[in-house]
């Protein structure tokens, strides 16, 4: 008897123990936001007392929105978002998700002249928002190209639905997108898929992890819990491959092959540690002022944490 109320008791106290942390993800089914997923559901996140509660967004503009707003706790976005840090968002980076852009790639209609990424210029290539991830790809794209940072126009047109309409109506004449998503409409013969963005840039940030400065200094043991989830999360995936497959491919609103294809090319690029790569950082500092986006160079380490992670003394 005794022991049995021990047990409900220490039962109901891991109940109590469970923070709920709103998270918010910039893409509902990029495969680098998946680990959220999995560490739902595989009870990751409650085993270290996190109930994450997952919220997604349309582009990386209106995740630092929600950041700025306090509308969210933790945020996974974009390495460009670091802009937004710079010119004031609340916000601060706690972890890096992922570095080179393999996530991403540029898909135009399946009877395109567009052949290369020499035939983009003056072309119409759509992005989720502006000052989005997918914008600043294009931007870097259009200035590796020698046609200037905005050589290639870069229309924000927001969720991938509108986008891929645009596409087939001949308004826009390519889409960046997801290679899961680029996968399924070359299997439906609707898309080709011109190129892929991880080809083009070695070094880079392409995810990161963000956290409201205020939850941070309220809540420091809830982001060191979630962050430990997080690693955990990916370090499952890593070793579980087929048990990953069968939670996202619906999740991605893909078949499994094009799950396990998608995470074939992907999953190795994933943080295992969050700890940013220098190299990516310059990459990033270096492109905004280039690209537009700020007036000088920042110093981007400014804006990072990193004591929070797993294994940080």
């Amino acid at each position: 008897m005794v022991a049995s109320v021990a047990a409900l008791l220490a039962a109901t106290g891991l109940a109590m123990a469970q923070t709920a942390i709103k998270v918010g993800k910039a893409n509902p089914v990029a495969f680098n936001f998946m680990p959220l997923d999995v560490g739902m559901t595989a009870g990751i996140f409650k085993k270290h007392n996190v109930d994450a509660q997952k919220i997604d967004f349309a582009g990386s503009a209106r995740l630092q929105q929600a950041l700025a707003a306090g509308a969210i706790d933790i945020g996974l976005g974009a390495g460009p978002e670091f802009a937004s840090l710079v010119k004031g968002s609340p916000a601060i980076s706690v972890g890096q998700l992922a570095g080179k852009p393999s996530l991403l790639g540029i898909i135009v209609n399946k009877d395109s002249p567009i052949k290369s990424a020499a035939d983009l210029k003056g072309k119409k290539i759509s992005v989720s928002t502006a000052g989005s991830l997918t914008q600043w790809l294009v931007r870097e794209l259009s200035r590796r190209q020698g046609f200037g940072p905005t050589g290639i126009e870069a229309p924000p047109l927001g969720a991938d639905a509108a986008q891929i309409a645009a596409m087939r109506t001949k308004q826009v004449d390519g889409v960046v997108i997801d290679l899961a998503t680029a996968y399924q409409l070359e299997e439906r013969g609707e898309a080709r898929l011109l190129l892929k963005f991880g080809d083009i840039v070695d070094h880079f940030i392409i995810m990161v992890i963000w956290a409201h400065k205020d939850f941070v200094a309220k809540n420091p043991d809830e982001v060191r819990n979630f962050l430990a989830g997080w690693y955990e999360s990916i370090a499952y995936m890593k070793a579980n491959k087929q048990k990953t497959v069968d939670i996202i491919a619906p999740l991605m609103n893909v078949s499994p092959a094009i799950a396990a294809r998608t995470y074939d090319e992907l999953m190795d690029a994933m943080s295992s540690d969050g700890k940013f790569d220098p190299q990516g950082l310059e990459v990033l500092a270096a492109s905004f002022p280039e690209l537009g986006l700020l007036d000088t160079k920042p110093d981007l380490t400014k804006y990072i944490n990193t004591s929070f992670l797993p294994g940080a003394k």
